[in-house]
């Protein structure tokens, strides 16, 4: 992630890319993530994992920690120690108002 004159806490905008998260999430949606987000059980949450950056459903099975796409087409996998939760997605950006979508 670039550094700019935005603080790290401040909310940001990313673009989906792929389609692991539809039918939620399209290729090309714009998504509203919070780096101040707590992740619980069923959060989307940006994460960098093993060298890559996932959007991906955040699962807890217990101690352990799973990455979920929606799109069936994917698997899910465990998230293991080292990682970095960038943040959670608040909102699912729109042109339309009814294409917006708030997350908590």
């Amino acid at each position: 992630m670039a550094q700019d004159s935005c603080s790290t806490l401040e909310p940001y905008a990313l673009r989906v890319m792929g389609d692991s998260m539809e039918p939620e999430f399209a290729d090309g949606c714009v998504v509203i993530v919070d780096p101040g987000y707590v992740p619980r059980d069923g959060s989307y949450v940006i994460v960098e994992f093993a060298g890559d950056v996932f959007f991906r459903q955040l699962v807890f099975d217990g101690e352990r920690r799973f990455l979920k796409p929606l799109n069936p087409k994917y698997g899910s996998f465990e998230l293991t120690p080292p990682y970095t939760i960038r943040g959670g997605v608040v909102q699912r950006a729109g042109r339309r108002r009814s294409q917006r979508k708030h997350y908590d």
